[in-house]
């Protein structure tokens, strides 16, 4: 249980950060819906999807490479396999730029922003610049340094949401009550770009604030390492490549899969709107990920059953936690809509067909441990490309037929296949024994609750959230019960506490 509490607090902190962080970035959401229309939009969440596609593979496995061979039985300084990481992303990441740079008019007008090169040739810096910072924020996982790592992702999205205001809200006002005082950097026809300019500034920030984690050690490049975790982390590559395009390539198809591109563009703006309602469910996977990937290669260090009770546990947790979360988005979500423009309410009902896809994902990942200890990387590649052959061709049968919806349903249908394949594989290579049963009543259990939050609707708002939070209060009491969760003071009778 120890592990467990070790588990939680890291996972409290990074989610801290990452909570924070993402609920301030999803502020500029109604920003975003109010001052650009949806197609305007559209080409933000378009070329942000290239964006974490080209994250994927400028890192190319190479964080979970560096926890397997900085823990490993047969490398002995942690450092060197830092060192060697490090300069391998610094030369790819430079590669990248060099070849970017080359062709940018080709690139800009496969991106749909023709006349706008200076988009694309900020995001490539941007991106190749939080590809190689990706490494010092392992490192700092690494070295349980959660809250440096929470400070420098807090100061990267603060500065980032600041200069978003500036650009888009405060410079626009003083170019008309006085233009001389901002037109030596501002231009009201940049529009959109100013949200990559942005990005890009407050990438450059971090990258010095990290100098810290990149100094005190010699900068040694080991060959026969470097090809070791080439070897183990290009499958990761494959997986995150075919991972990210699962969570992407609808938003990349669906310009493609629909005649008129002005409607396209609209609805791709209208589906990524929506689609940030549905961030706290990522936002949660993403502060366990972080959590549990170093957790997870220092407790297979440990001999005998203990470890895999740790691992079935916090599946357990997981599952709990994020229906917990699930439920509260759905039962707040006549407040929570209010983030985004009135005129991005068709799409609300993407959420929860998005929420459960990504909870599938996190299932999914929670369930990668065994093919990764095992060093059996290459089944989390297999896994993904069926993944994201389900995702193509879905969407290419239901968007053009039912538009954005499509693109919900094949997410849905791509992670929840690659959950239960994964979870067949992994009996058979490396049983876990998760105990099923109990899993999937806490997740019926919450779909049951939803449902009925749906059936009782009466119309009148905050009547209708009165009764889904008692609905929302029963989920934790079952959960309280079953579990025997301790409670302080007077409120142990709610657990059913035996004396």
């Amino acid at each position: 249980m120890a592990g467990i509490k070790s588990l939680a607090k890291d996972t409290a902190i990074y989610g801290l950060s990452s909570i924070i962080g993402r609920f301030l970035n999803w502020c500029l959401v109604p920003l975003y819906t109010a001052m650009f229309a949806a197609a305007e939009y559209g080409v933000v969440t378009y070329v942000y999807s290239i964006v974490a596609l080209a994250m994927i593979v400028l890192t190319y496995g190479m964080e979970t490479g560096f926890f397997r061979f900085a823990n490993h039985e047969r490398y002995s300084n942690p450092m060197e396999v830092y060192s060697t990481a490090l300069i391998s992303l610094a030369v790819s990441g430079s590669l990248f730029l060099v070849g970017i740079f080359a062709f940018l008019g080709p690139v800009t007008a496969a991106m749909e922003c023709t006349g706008h090169e200076d988009y694309i040739a900020m995001m490539a810096v941007a991106v190749a610049i939080d590809a190689f910072t990706a490494l010092p924020f392992s490192y700092l996982r690494y070295k349980k340094r959660p809250m440096r790592f929470a400070a420098l992702k807090l100061t990267n999205i603060g500065l980032n949401i600041g200069l978003n205001l500036l650009f888009i809200l405060v410079a626009p006002w003083l170019y008309e009550q006085a233009p001389a005082t901002v037109a030596w950097f501002y231009s009201p026809t940049f529009g959109i770009g100013y949200i990559f300019l942005a990005n890009l500034i407050s990438s450059a920030v971090v990258v010095l604030l990290l100098f810290p984690e990149m100094r005190g050690f010699p900068w040694r490049f080991n060959r026969t390492l470097w090809r070791e975790m080439i070897a183990y982390s290009f499958p990761l590559l494959v997986l995150g490549v075919a991972g990210i395009m699962n969570q992407t390539i609808d938003k990349i198809l669906l310009p493609w899969l629909l005649s008129d591109s002005n409607d396209a563009m609209a609805q791709l703006g209208i589906y990524g709107a929506n689609y940030k309602i549905a961030i706290v469910m990522v936002m949660a996977i993403q502060a366990f990920r972080f959590a549990y990937e170093p957790f997870i290669f220092a407790q297979n260090r440990e001999q005998g059953s203990n470890k895999l009770q740790v691992f079935r546990d916090a599946m357990k947790y997981f599952v709990i936690f994020t229906m917990i979360i699930f439920l509260g988005v759905m039962f707040y979500l006549d407040i929570l809509k209010y983030f985004i423009n009135p005129r991005y309410f068709s799409g609300l009902r993407v959420v929860p067909i998005i929420m459960i896809a990504e909870f599938f994902f996190g299932i999914f990942f929670n369930l990668s441990i065994w093919y990764k200890l095992t060093d059996r990387t290459v089944w989390g590649m297999w896994l993904s490309l069926g993944g994201l052959a389900v995702t193509v061709v879905l969407n290419v049968l239901l968007v053009p037929r039912m538009g954005y919806m499509g693109c919900a349903w094949a997410a849905f249908g791509c992670y929840g296949s690659m959950m239960i394949a994964s979870y067949i594989a992994g009996r058979v290579n490396y049983p876990i024994g998760y105990n099923v049963p109990r899993l999937a009543f806490y997740f019926f259990l919450a779909l049951a609750l939803y449902g009925i939050s749906i059936l009782i609707t009466t119309g009148h708002e905050w009547l209708d959230m009165g009764v889904r939070t008692l609905l929302l209060a029963v989920y934790m009491l079952v959960v309280i019960r079953r579990e025997q969760i301790p409670l302080p003071g007077r409120l142990k009778w709610l657990a059913g506490a035996r004396r």
